[in-house]
């Protein structure tokens, strides 16, 4: 595969950029366009998911971009309705799509309160089986709900996608992710319009590494191994966010960065939330 970005071996055997294009919340029309343009600067992750209303987009993006299919990653989500029939969801994902795989499939959200995503976990698992995803994985699942569906199924997600960010690193998620050898993605990774790439120190940091404030946030996620997820639909910006890849801070600096954990900042509670 070819990247600008490294990638990350996941456990399942495949292997995903280092860093991503997001889609949330572009129509079709403007995600096909996004994805050409990011494509072209030489993006190969791109993100999606059914309650996005975009997959078409995507994939007709995938298909006119003139690139290998195997050169690109594409990462979708199904909702809480086919929690019991993952393999339906992922058949419907695929048929939006216009595709005929996708590299990651990830349950949007678990949903606890209608219990049900252990069997989506065993359904995710049997549509890998039948080849119609090449990794699976969770999004804003707490540690106990991976738990559960590892001691359940035996088999531990590639990829566990949540809100993280400087205002709200997960520490606990994350070690536990590492502990399970699960990639950590992030979503929500610059915390939009709330205020930390207008932090001073942030402004510092970006002075020193001749760098933009939002490449020094993203240089955070790489450098610790996670995969953001910045949207963006700016040509320039898409540039700058990928070349955040390139860009590595010291221990000392993403401590700095660490501890601007924002208490009025909170990641959303998928105990009590989700579709």
């Amino acid at each position: 595969m070819t990247n600008l970005a490294p990638t990350i071996p996941l456990s399942g055997g495949a292997a995903i950029p280092a860093i991503g294009a997001g889609t949330w919340p572009l129509d079709d029309a403007e995600v096909e366009a996004m994805a050409l343009t990011a494509f072209e600067l030489g993006y190969r992750l791109i993100d999606t998911a059914e309650n996005y209303r975009n997959e078409a987009g995507v994939g007709k993006a995938v298909r006119n971009s003139g690139l290998p299919r195997e050169d690109l990653f594409v990462t979708t989500k199904f909702n809480r309705k086919w929690h019991g029939d993952a393999v339906g969801g992922v058949e419907n994902n695929l048929a939006t799509l216009g595709l005929d795989y996708v590299d990651l499939v990830l349950i949007h959200w678990p949903n606890p309160d209608q219990d049900l995503y252990v069997r989506a976990w065993e359904g995710l698992v049997e549509a890998r089986e039948r080849g119609l995803v090449r990794a699976i994985g969770t999004s804003n699942f707490k540690p106990s709900h991976l738990q559960r569906i590892i001691d359940a199924t035996g088999v531990t997600p590639d990829v566990n996608q949540i809100q993280c960010n400087p205002f709200t690193e997960r520490a606990a998620e994350r070690a536990f992710h590492a502990e399970h050898g699960i990639v950590t993605e992030s979503w929500a990774p610059l915390a939009a319009g709330n205020g930390l790439i207008d932090d001073p120190m942030v402004a510092e940091l970006a002075e020193e590494h001749v760098a933009t404030p939002a490449q020094v946030v993203l240089a955070w996620h790489v450098s610790q191994g996670l995969v953001p997820i910045p949207k963006s639909s700016n040509r320039e910006r898409l540039e700058q966010n990928l070349a955040a890849a390139s860009i590595r801070l010291g221990e000392m600096e993403l401590q700095r960065l660490s501890d601007l954990t924002n208490p009025d900042y909170r990641a959303a509670d998928s105990d009590s939330f989700g579709h």
